[in-house]
């Protein structure tokens, strides 16, 4: 905007200027009206908080927010000032989520209402704390929010993929049969994505990791890694994971679609994936709700050999809403690392130009298999 406030862009009126900035923001984004009460919001406010505007929208914003509150203040000056104005480090504390810090932007739309944007900042390292508790809400209220949507096209998409397999040639059929699977797979995941909450668990048992991972790359072969190398090297003698298996395939197919991504943008032709399977002895990590220590020593790598991950995104990169695409929504990992947080594992990444791995650890199905 160059300095401008909203409400002095010339030729351009308040209502497109609305509509513009919320399609442009990746951030949470909310209009408040000259009554104080909330009239809009976009679909990244929806879902930090996890709710629709309906329900956002009920009683007056500003009668929510305690007395002193930084964002009253805020929208104050907003409209006193008529200009745009910023404060870092703002307490937010809305629609019962735990309190969590943000950077707010507030600016003056020219009639009366205030553009209000959070930045949401740094999470609290490994301890599950407020900025991290609403980042996974909003997962679930963004999941909650679509799982209508997405069934009616799923449904349609199988019927056509099943219409294709009848007629296609035998050395079509298996692509036809694919994706019908994948759709019964994402159907189960939308699924379990409605009755989701912070507090379920997977379904674990007995899951050959190699099984998942020669699933993923079939679909990566025939989707978003054509035209790549793919490379695999599998330790045989790994025991079974402990494990979901539509969950592990999601972790999996993110990690190699995102892998793929940045291997198509050297833009050479010479992009390449890696996926490697050991043993690490050793490894062990708190298992949910507070149990004791258990190994997870069963090591997936998938590596590419793009560009790397930017160094400012480096630190905030499993958080939701963080993309390094010009498109992207941010949940893809964040996502990732939920599902992986819900096996009892653990996922890093290392990153320079040219190699980038990201690396999950599971553990260990005992014998007998696990159903929960």
């Amino acid at each position: 905007m160059n300095g401008r406030t909203l409400s002095q862009a010339p030729g351009i009126d308040p209502a497109a200027l609305k509509a513009a900035a919320f399609d442009l923001s990746p951030d949470p984004a909310l209009v408040v009206d000259g009554e104080g009460a909330l009239v809009a919001v976009n679909e990244a406010a929806e879902a930090l908080f996890g709710q629709g505007l309906g329900l956002l929208a009920r009683g007056r914003f500003r009668a929510a927010l305690p007395p002193g509150s930084a964002l009253v203040s805020l929208l104050n000056r907003a409209l006193e000032e008529d200009a745009r104005v910023r404060e870092r480090g703002v307490e937010i504390n809305l629609f019962g989520l735990p309190p969590f810090e943000a950077d707010g932007a507030a600016a003056p739309l020219g009639d009366g209402s205030v553009l209000l944007t959070l930045a949401i900042k740094a999470g609290l390292g490994t301890e599950r704390g407020g900025v991290e508790a609403a980042n996974l809400r909003s997962i679930v209220g963004l999941g909650r929010m679509l799982a209508h949507e997405i069934k009616n096209p799923l449904a349609g998409i199988r019927g056509a993929a099943q219409l294709l397999k009848s007629g296609a040639k035998a050395e079509d059929a298996p692509l036809a049969q694919l994706i019908v699977d994948e759709t019964d797979r994402v159907r189960r995941l939308v699924d379990r994505m409605e009755a989701f909450s912070d507090d379920a668990l997977p379904k674990l048992d007995q899951i050959n990791i190699h099984q998942v991972l020669d699933r993923v790359r079939a679909l990566a072969a025939n989707g978003v890694a054509d035209g790549l190398v793919l490379r695999e090297a599998y330790d045989p003698s790994l025991p079974p994971v402990l494990g979901d298996e539509d969950q592990l395939i999601q972790i999996f197919l993110n990690l190699v679609k995102n892998a793929a991504e940045a291997a198509h943008a050297r833009g050479d032709g010479r992009g390449e994936i890696a996926i490697h399977t050991a043993y690490r002895h050793g490894v062990r990590v708190r298992a949910a709700k507070g149990q004791a220590l258990r190994g997870a020593p069963i090591e997936i790598r998938v590596q590419d050999n793009g560009p790397g991950v930017p160094a400012h995104l480096r630190e905030h990169l499993f958080q939701p809403f963080v993309s390094s695409k010009a498109n992207g929504a941010g949940l893809g990992l964040a996502l990732v690392t939920k599902l992986v947080a819900g096996h009892g594992g653990l996922i890093d990444f290392e990153s320079e130009p040219g190699r980038t791995i990201f690396r999950v650890l599971l553990p260990v199905a005992p014998e007998e298999g696990v159903s929960a």
